[in-house]
């Protein structure tokens, strides 16, 4: 396993504060193992016990990767203090990230228990990924044809076609045409003792 590609921007992790002592808290409460954390975020354990030492910092996406796998915010892993939030989320103000091949802007507040995205999924990213987790999600599909896998049941969903679910059900969200899916996703970000758990053989251990 090889660590993250952006770890190497030394540029802009010296503007990151120390996030070790959070990273460490943060997984101990998850309860994962230093092993288990490292595979699902897409790192070697060594790496990860770097960065929970502060012997590195880690790159903005890292800390995306980092801050969905303990259920939480970029803002808390940096322990800052959100300011008044503000309820309308202008779309000149919303850039696109990237996590596990999935193209996404945030569309809700920081902080929040519910996380809204906007989401362009490629064909193959993380089509063998299955996810279990606590919480709920629901998603519209925008363009494109997305597959959805929800237990043993397969479904095609179109354009203005939507799906609500329980999120402790096993389940893998594919593009299932040529240029890929757009949706809108949103799920909850809840605190659990219940790790999650991605039981995909052949796809990275991060990203949504």
């Amino acid at each position: 396993m090889t660590d993250h590609p952006d770890e190497t921007s030394d540029a802009a992790a010296a503007e990151l504060p120390t996030v070790a002592p959070r990273l460490r808290d943060l997984r101990r409460r998850s309860g994962l193992t230093l092993e288990a954390a490292a595979r699902r975020v897409g790192l070697s354990p060594a790496h990860l016990s770097r960065l929970e030492t502060n012997r590195r910092q880690p790159s903005l996406p890292m800390l995306l990767a980092l801050a969905r796998t303990y259920g939480t915010t970029v803002s808390d892993l940096l322990g800052e203090t959100a300011p008044e939030r503000d309820p309308i989320v202008r779309a000149g103000r919303t850039e696109p990230s990237e996590a596990g091949g999935w193209t996404y802007w945030t569309l809700g507040g920081a902080g929040r228990a519910m996380q809204a995205l906007r989401l362009h999924v490629p064909q193959r990213a993380q089509g063998d990924l299955v996810r279990v987790h606590p919480g709920e999600e629901w998603l519209y599909v925008l363009a494109g044809q997305l597959r959805l896998t929800l237990g043993e049941a397969v479904h095609l969903l179109d354009p203005g076609d939507a799906a609500h679910f329980d999120s402790l059900t096993p389940h893998r969200i594919a593009a299932a045409s040529q240029g890929g899916a757009d949706l809108l996703f949103v799920h909850t970000l809840l605190q659990s003792g219940a790790a999650e758990l991605c039981l995909g053989d052949a796809a990275p251990r991060r990203g949504l």
